[in-house]
């Protein structure tokens, strides 16, 4: 089994450095979406475990690795802005954000990863592919995966509704799974948490 990791919206592979730390007993694979330098996809042959981190589900679930068997998501979500009788996120919040990112995409990065709790500083970043999945955000919606999911959440996560949270991936093969205490960036809150879930995912797959 391989772990194949993919990172959220603002971030990127060195999201994953202290969950990864503690999985060394299976191959890992990370992708990286270039938002600060040049961009990596995560190769895999074979049955693999996707493990996604918010915006990184709906890239798995609209381009799944081959050999996919389950899914682990951490604040993750088949569809991210609200839709008539689907909760999300307010559409609203992601135009306002693309009109200012315009101006300064520097700027609104760094107050959404403060929002979110990442606090950590960011070098220099590349605009294109940061906006083009803004937009992703705002209109995509991937098909539910036909493999497992195991949905982590947090429980005190200042961008995911509660609604949203209780509802993602309805119709489709998923246990739900809450850390009462948890933010948005759970892989960097609770590695050790995020571990025992990847592991409790494999255990059920094999």
């Amino acid at each position: 089994m391989k772990l194949s990791f993919h990172h959220g919206w603002g971030f990127d592979r060195s999201f994953w450095d202290a969950l990864c730390a503690l999985l060394p007993q299976w191959q890992q694979v990370r992708d990286d979406r270039g938002y600060f330098g040049a961009g990596e996809e995560a190769a895999s042959d074979g049955p693999c475990l996707a493990v996604a981190h918010s915006f990184g589900t709906m890239r798995v679930l609209a381009d799944p690795p081959p050999g996919l068997v389950g899914i682990v998501a951490f604040n993750g979500f088949e569809r991210f802005t609200a839709l008539p009788g689907k909760p999300g996120v307010a559409v609203r919040v992601v135009d306002r954000m693309l009109r200012r990112f315009d101006i300064d995409p520097h700027a609104v990065l760094a107050e959404f990863r403060r929002s979110v709790g990442g606090e950590a500083p960011f070098g220099k970043i590349d605009a294109d592919p940061l906006r083009a999945d803004l937009l992703r955000l705002r209109d995509a919606r991937p098909p539910l995966p036909e493999v497992p999911v195991v949905a982590v959440n947090g429980g005190r996560d200042p961008l995911l509704p509660a609604d949203m949270r209780a509802a993602v991936f309805t119709g489709c093969d998923v246990r739900r799974m809450e850390h009462e205490g948890g933010g948005h960036l759970l892989p960097l809150e609770d590695p050790e948490l995020c571990a025992q879930a990847v592991r409790g995912a494999v255990q059920a797959l094999s």
